[in-house]
């Protein structure tokens, strides 16, 4: 993205949004003393004039806060909806901490209740605005050429076709001789790339090569260096899946990481936080169904409430994951360590129901509090299993970067069960590379509205 166009919406957005909350701090004191009589009588407006300032000073720190101006992130309205709730939550508390510590003379409860009310959607229906008028927008932005062909070129060409926001158009591309494939006009060879710059004006230059092609760089930025334009790799990420690419600089060493823990720092300690507060109160909430539980599997089949099994967790290390038994005492005398398939003879009545609903998943709440599992991550799998997997499919280590969950994206996307392992492993590592607290409350969010139950639960 045009880093210019990015830091113009930005701006634009956190005015629309200072417009917003003015709006709904205002309408909060008409709502509030125009439905309700005040025992104290009705404050002057101007003591509501005088308190703005202070309430759009710390709505720009609350708004900052949550990431409501990481532009590319949030385009989406599924992606804007819990930053603008978070960003007035915090905005709301912020509020009333320093309003009542100043003793204001602006302080109805009720109006700053009302305030809190108003300001999500407010801001929120501002931004949808002009998101709707940002994307409409056709032509007149920096004038992009691609060098390169393939998978990273048509991605860009879709990528930038769903985005005219961006402020980008595609003159065309060069590569050593045209493709009939490629949807952009072909302008020429590489070594015709100044020709090519000069006549059309071109103000960016992508290097989208594929991974195989990455030799022919030195050449392309020998034939750029002397020309006035912008330059960015578009790196071929088919084979990188499952990496987190990092530019950082070591004492003026240039190091591009492409592999590590995206749970680290505070990171690390807000998804521990979250695990713990949600996996208590959700141990609470569901007690009674768990004991229920567990005197139903006492009385209808012979042997242990709770099973065991040995699986592999953070880093590969192995950890004893916990569940309701659901299957014979004796499931795997014969035929040693298998996946469960529809309508499997080993699974107990009760188990089978216990299954299809995923309620012998819920002990695992105690891995949770142990620090074994998260509430969500890529499921974890039994030794024997993640050691065939990682012959057969590429990259499948990767999901041992993180804790393994409860439920996880490629869960609540339907792959689960005896579904294709590949993509499940996919979707496992669009988890990892795009990891942030919002996307596992997302995640949670969708586990609960579709339910646990799912064809592919057996």
């Amino acid at each position: 993205m045009d880093r210019r166009q990015q830091q113009r919406l930005a701006l634009l957005l956190m005015v629309v949004d200072l417009v917003a909350t003015t709006g709904a701090w205002f309408g909060s004191y008409l709502a509030r003393f125009g439905l309700w009589a005040a025992p104290d009588g009705v404050p002057r407006l101007e003591s509501v004039l005088l308190a703005l300032p202070k309430v759009l000073l710390l709505a720009l720190v609350a708004y900052r806060l949550v990431g409501m101006y990481q532009v590319a992130r949030l385009r989406r309205w599924q992606q804007e909806l819990p930053a603008v709730l978070l960003g007035s939550g915090l905005l709301f508390l912020l509020l009333i901490t320093v309003t009542f510590y100043q003793r204001d003379r602006y302080e109805s409860r009720l109006a700053l209740g009302m305030f809190f009310v108003f300001s999500g959607p407010a801001v929120l229906l501002a931004r949808r605005v002009v998101w709707q008028v940002a994307c409409r927008r056709r032509g007149g932005g920096v004038r992009v050429l691609v060098v390169g062909s393939g998978r990273p070129l048509r991605r860009i060409v879709r990528t930038l076709g769903q985005q005219p926001w961006l402020g980008v158009e595609l003159v065309g591309y060069v590569d050593h001789r045209p493709q009939p494939q490629e949807s952009l006009p072909y302008l020429g060879t590489q070594e015709e790339l100044p020709r090519v710059i000069e006549e059309h004006q071109v103000e960016r230059v992508l290097v989208a090569l594929p991974f195989h092609r990455y030799g022919e760089m030195p050449a392309i930025y020998q034939s750029l260096s002397q020309l006035l334009v912008e330059v960015s790799l578009v790196p071929d990420l088919h084979l990188l899946a499952g990496m987190r690419i990092r530019t950082t600089e070591l004492d003026g060493l240039t190091v591009l990481s492409l592999r590590e823990n995206p749970h680290v720092g505070w990171q690390r300690v807000a998804k521990r936080a979250l695990d713990l507060v949600l996996a208590s109160v959700a141990l609470v909430l569901l007690a009674p169904l768990m004991l229920l539980l567990a005197v139903a599997i006492k009385l209808t089949s012979p042997g242990p409430v709770f099973y065991r099994q040995l699986r592999m967790g953070l880093g590969g290390r192995p950890f004893w994951m916990w569940k309701f038994r659901s299957m014979r005492v004796d499931a795997e005398a014969e035929g040693g360590p298998r996946w469960a398939s529809r309508d499997d003879p080993r699974c107990t009545p009760l188990g089978r129901f216990m299954r299809r609903w995923s309620l012998d998943e819920l002990p695992q709440l105690f891995n949770v509090l142990l620090g074994e599992m998260s509430l969500v991550g890529p499921r974890p799998e039994r030794g024997v299993f993640v050691e065939r997997f990682r012959h057969q499919v590429p990259n499948y280590t990767q999901r041992h970067q993180v804790k393994a969950g409860i439920t996880g994206w490629a869960q609540v996307n339907g792959w689960r069960g005896d579904t294709s392992l590949r993509r499940r492993v996919q979707y496992d590592l669009y988890y990892i590379t795009h990891w942030s607290l919002w996307l596992d409350l997302k995640i949670l969010c969708l586990t609960l509205l579709r339910g646990f139950r799912h064809p592919n639960a057996y």
